[in-house]
Parts: C-alpha cells; sequence; structure tokens
C-alpha cells in the first residue's frame, strides 16, 4: 500500500501539505480533488519519485511498477503502432534480453530469454497497441501513420495510450480528458474499470470520476482527507460536514458570548469573583472552532438577448467541408465531410451534437460560425442573428500577445452590442465579474493557464449578448466550480444553444435534444446519453473485432502467372519486378502522408492551414495518381514478359 504520515510537502517556500497523512490500498481507484493550486501536480510528483518529501514518511512498495502519462510533446517518425507498442516496457525489457542472448551465443540463456518474450506478450502486442489506438478515436487508416504527422492533440492520446501500454502497479492519471472526445472518453472509462491496478486520477469531470472512482482524496489547506466513495458520494458527505461544523461553531460563539457577558457582569463583585474566574479558565481552556470559509463561488449570466430570430438559422440540402485550395485547376471538387443537411433551429432550443472524433462535428459548428462557407446548398440566418462562437481551441480567438482588457477594447471598437459601454473603466469592471482583476487584465493571454484562457472566451462571449451559442468542447481546461457556473448560465440562458462536449454532466443539465452526426450526414437521435454511450461501446467493440479478424486472416499471396516464354531477358525482367516493389512501397508512403493530411484537415485548422492543408493534399493526390499509373504501367509489362 502507499502510505504518506504526517508528510510535509514545499515547492520552494509555499508549503503545499502541513504534516498530513492518508493511506492508499491496492486496487483502489483513487480520485484526487481540490481547487487550483492545492498540490494535486506536487502529490503526483511525491509518487513518481520527481518530488521528495520535506519531513515525514513516505513509503510505497519497492516492487511496484508504475506508468503516468508523459507531458512531452513526441517528435518521431515511428508510426504510431510502434510508438505505443514501446510503451509496454516488459516487452522492451525482453526484447533487449533477446538480442543479448542471440549475441553471447548461450542456448540456455536463449531459452529462457525467449519464454520471457513470450510471457511478455510479444505475439499479440501489435493488436493490443492498435486496439488501444482505436479506442482512443484514431481511424484504421492511422495506424501506420508517423508520429509527427499528427497535431499535438493527438500525439498526446498516443502518449495516454503508451502509458496504457505499460504494464503497472500503479497509474498515475493527470486531466486525462482534456483531449479527448466523448467516443474516446466513454471507451477510456471502461478501460480504467477493467484496470487491475491501483489508480490516482486528477479530473475535473464529474461524471468520469463517478464512474471510475471508489475512493476521494480531498486536497484542501494543506491537508489530506480520504473519503470512501466517488465524487458525488463525496461532495454530500462534505456537506454534510461542513454543516456540523458551522452548527457546532455557532454554538460555540453563543457559548463564548455566555462566558463572557457572566465574567463581565460579576468579575468586580466579591461575592461572584471565584465563579468569575472559573468561566474565565473555561475560556482558555475551550479549544476554539474555526468558522466554515468556504471559498468563493464563481457564477456568471447572460444578459437577455435583444432580439430573438425564429427561426435561427436553416439549412437547406446543406453540404459542409472545405473549399479547393487557392492555386489548384479549375473544377477542383471541394473536400466535402458532411452533406445533405435539412435542419432548422428554433428559438429556446437546447442542441446537443454527438458523433464519433472525425465524423465533422467541428466542421458543422465552424459553418454555423461562419468559419467556413457551405460548400453547397443554402444555410439561411434569421435577421438580427448574433452569434457568440466558443472555439475548441481558445487561440483561435485569442491574441497571445494581447492582454484581456486589449481584447475587451478591440472587441468593443468593432461594434458595441445594444446597453453594453465601451468605456476602458466599464470594461475592466466586466471583466472582473470574471475574475480578471488588479495586474490579471494587463497579462499577457499567452502566459495565462488553459483554464483562465477558457474564463476570457466565456467573457468575451457574455460581452456580445448573443441569441445563438455555438460552443465546441467549452469545458477543456475549467475546473468543477466554473463548470457548474458555465451549466447555470447555460439553463438561464434565454437564447438557443448548439453544444459540443465530452462533459456528460454538462450535456445532461443544459440539452433537451440530440443531433448525430454520423455517416456523412446529420440525423436526430432519438435516446439519451446512456443510449448514446452504449451505441459508442458496441461501435469501438466492432472496430475492435475487425482489427483482430484481419491480423489474424491468412496473408494470400498472389497466385504466380505459369511461366510462358519470355519475351525479354530474364535481367530486365528482374530489374522490372524489382522497381515495381520499389513503386508499391513509395505508394504506400504517400498513401499514409495523404491519410495524415486528411486527418489534420478534419481537425481544428485555421483558415490559413484550410488553405495550406487544401493545397498540400491536391499535391499529394497528383503524385499519388502519377505513381499509381506508373505501377500499372510496369505490371502490365512485367505480366507481357512473362508471357500471361
Amino acid at each position: 500500500m502507499i502510505t504518506l504520515k504526517d508528510v510535509t510537502l514545499r515547492r520552494g517556500a509555499k508549503v503545499l501539505l502541513d504534516s498530513t497523512s492518508v493511506t492508499l490500498n491496492p486496487g483502489e481507484k483513487v480520485g484526487l480533488v481540490g481547487r487550483n493550486g492545492a498540490g494535486k501536480s506536487s502529490l503526483f510528483g511525491l509518487l513518481n519519485g520527481t518530488l521528495h518529501e520535506d519531513a515525514g514518511d513516505f513509503h510505497m512498495p519497492a516492487a511496484w511498477r508504475m506508468a503516468q502519462v508523459a507531458q512531452d510533446m513526441p517528435e518521431t517518425s515511428q508510426s504510431a503502432t510502434d510508438f505505443v507498442i514501446e510503451g509496454d516496457t516488459a516487452l522492451l525489457a525482453a526484447q533487449q534480453e533477446v538480442a543479448a542472448a542471440e549475441a553471447s551465443d548461450d542456448g540456455e540463456r536463449m531459452a529462457y530469454a525467449y519464454m520471457a518474450l513470450h510471457d511478455a506478450g510479444a505475439h499479440d502486442a501489435q493488436a493490443r497497441s492498435q486496439a488501444l489506438i482505436l479506442g482512443l478515436g484514431f481511424k484504421t487508416t492511422e495506424l501506420c501513420n508517423p508520429v509527427n504527422s499528427f497535431s499535438g492533440g493527438w500525439r498526446m492520446r498516443l502518449q495516454l495510450a503508451r502509458a496504457l501500454m505499460c504494464p503497472s502497479d500503479l497509474l498515475l492519471l493527470d486531466e486525462p480528458t482534456n483531449h479527448l472526445d466523448l467516443d474516446a472518453l466513454v471507451w477510456l472509462e471502461a478501460w480504467l474499470k477493467r484496470y487491475a491496478g491501483t489508480l490516482v486520477v486528477i479530473s475535473h469531470d464529474r461524471e468520469f470520476l463517478d464512474a471510475i472512482t471508489d475512493v476521494t482524496v480531498h486536497i484542501d489547506n494543506h491537508k489530506l482527507t480520504r473519503y470512501g466513495g466517488n465524487y458525488s458520494t463525496f461532495e454530500d458527505t462534505r456537506a454534510l460536514q461542513l454543516e456540523l461544523q458551522q452548527n457546532a461553531y455557532a454554538k460555540q460563539q453563543d457559548k463564548i458570548a455566555h462566558l463572557q457577558k457572566f465574567i463581565a457582569r460579576f468579575k468586580a463583585k466579591a461575592s461572584k469573583a471565584k465563579q468569575a474566574q472559573s468561566r474565565v479558565k473555561a475560556l482558555d481552556r475551550m479549544d476554539k472552532l474555526a468558522p466554515v470559509l468556504a471559498s468563493a463561488d464563481f457564477t456568471f449570466e447572460f444578459k437577455e438577448p435583444q432580439n430573438l430570430p425564429n427561426p435561427m438559422l436553416a439549412m437547406e440540402d446543406a453540404c459542409f467541408g472545405y473549399p479547393a485550395p487557392e492555386g489548384s485547376p479549375t473544377g477542383t471538387p471541394p473536400t466535402v465531410i458532411v452533406r445533405g443537411v435539412n435542419k432548422s433551429v428554433m428559438a429556446g432550443e437546447r442542441i446537443g451534437i454527438l458523433g464519433a472524433n472525425g465524423r465533422g462535428k467541428s466542421t458543422l459548428v465552424k459553418t454555423i460560425a461562419r468559419d467556413l462557407a457551405p460548400t453547397s446548398g443554402v444555410v439561411t440566418e434569421g435577421k438580427g442573428l448574433r452569434i457568440g462562437y466558443f472555439a475548441q481551441q481558445e487561440l483561435d480567438v485569442l491574441r497571445p500577445e494581447d492582454n484581456p482588457l486589449e481584447h475587451m477594447v478591440r472587441m468593443a471598437r468593432e461594434g458595441l452590442p445594444a446597453g453594453q459601454s465601451g468605456r476602458e473603466q466599464d470594461l475592466r469592471t466586466f471583466l472582473g465579474t470574471f475574475n480578471f482583476s488588479g495586474d490579471m487584465v494587463q497579462q499577457p493571454v499567452g502566459t495565462m493557464s488553459g483554464g483562465e484562457k477558457a474564463r476570457l472566451v466565456l467573457c468575451m462571449l457574455v460581452w456580445q449578448r448573443p441569441n445563438l451559442l455555438l460552443l465546441d468542447e467549452p469545458t477543456n481546461h475549467l475546473d468543477l466550480a466554473t463548470r457548474e457556473a458555465l451549466a447555470m448560465a447555460l439553463n438561464e440562458f434565454e437564447g438557443t444553444v448548439m453544444l459540443v462536449s465530452h462533459d456528460r454532466a454538462l450535456l445532461r443539465s443544459v440539452c433537451d435534444e440530440f443531433w448525430l452526426v454520423a455517416r456523412g450526414g446529420v440525423e436526430p437521435f432519438d435516446g439519451d446519453l446512456d443510449d448514446y454511450q452504449q451505441y459508442l461501446l458496441d461501435e469501438a467493440r466492432r472496430a475492435r473485432e475487425e482489427l483482430k479478424a484481419s491480423l489474424k486472416s491468412p496473408k494470400h499471396e498472389p497466385v504466380p502467372a505459369p511461366v510462358a516464354v519470355n519475351r525479354i531477358s530474364p535481367e530486365k525482367l528482374k530489374n522490372l519486378k524489382r522497381d515495381l516493389g520499389k513503386l508499391e512501397q513509395t505508394i504506400l508512403e504517400v498513401q499514409a502522408r495523404k491519410h495524415a493530411t486528411e486527418a489534420r484537415l478534419a481537425g481544428s485548422p485555421s483558415v490559413q492551414q484550410i488553405a495550406e492543408l487544401g493545397k498540400e493534399l491536391q499535391q499529394i493526390e497528383e503524385t499519388l495518381n502519377a505513381h499509381e499509373d506508373s505501377w500499372l504501367q510496369l505490371s502490365e509489362e512485367i505480366e507481357a514478359a512473362s508471357g500471361g
């Protein structure tokens, strides 16, 4: 088991843990919670050995193997599959021992080495790694793509898959859901429920914690407090404790006031001096209870929209995607992701947009937000439509070198909504309602945390007084308090909400209908989120079974054509076949580049990146077509030469 006994932990001069104790038992799944800056990540540092206690005793079994997600961004040309396989440290050690045994020419050592290699799971390592990769939202066509062809968020998913691939007794996960869509999150939950070791996870996702944890450790006021049960149980228990503490404090204050009144009244009377002195001693001996100092709740609200067009917008035979890149030949078709959409968005609706990763959710939202034009069809906006857009990547709308006040001033200059003031002092006051006060209003956005950036985007949204809110993963980097404040504000918002999120608590509390983006279209999803989770699990299971079937199926080699009279020399025929083999390898590499570029295009690129990626994709397709023509010509020459 893991034990902390009277442990003190400091970071510089700041005390994070002060003479605190806690025990974690083998096999427990622990949620580590506490406000930002309380010391959760520093406690992880103690568990993984990068930090050491300043006082007290910390113990963890020496034989325990530990796994955690590396925070660095991997830069390698390895394939995604090979990169994840290397996360299996036991397999890696077994492979190294096999190599050493073969070099030593020691038969007995080789026998043991090969047995260890088999026990480490060498026979199914590829299938295990690819199941992890697919579960986290990658496509089967991306399994062999180089790691550095993926965007940052996808590389972090590969780091997560690599950590899950590692055999471990202790698994540390710090905000593992930040880069995941709902489909990958549901899969991860199912995987962690089956995990046999001890799990410690930091997360701001309430339903994720409720689904996988059975113990909650709360960091508050430099102390660790262990609670049995998941996050919801912890909240209920702690609320009861705080209520009891406040009641006890109030009672003690009444008693103290009564004693002090008696002392003040009778301390000068000789006949009552003894009793008064007794009360003074009782007051001195009393263990003073502290009042409950609850952290200030963060709340905000959306102002009433100036008008509510109905319908907000209507889509008729609309297709969404990316235009042909600049400079491409005339007639080059656009890249269409979602097609044939016939939908209306009415005033006051709360729509949750569901769909597996890469199916077009963000493309749909970007088109409605006017960042992209529909590739065909018509999108008609209601008169007076005012859109508030929260982009999945906050920096899509933020300038890293500018501070919050400069963002607000620039927005005010671009056009004031009715009822809003553009005076600098009024803008400062408004920023203060979102906890941007003092020097923070002058702090460059690029130096802020992810949560602060997300809070600034929310501040800018509220100030615009929209009547249609488009929110694409708004809870990334938000803590639980801010997520709850967002849910409350959305429920009181009088306009229309369209929401893409992996936070099921937010989807459940806000949305009353769902759209499913799947199979290249948009259709109503009649079930609830539990039905959708089951749908995602079924889809993931089907993908894994297809992968296993493809790996188990025998590789059928093409039957060679009957040998006939050669029409060219054997040497030339040999050269042609060699050239054909090289060309096939080149085609595979170009196809991998094509899949990687398509994946990046289907993600969340900026407008400039869309043009660059589209142009790159066009060049790749032209290269691929040329290579395929050459392959066909060579194949015909070889067939003719072989007398086929």
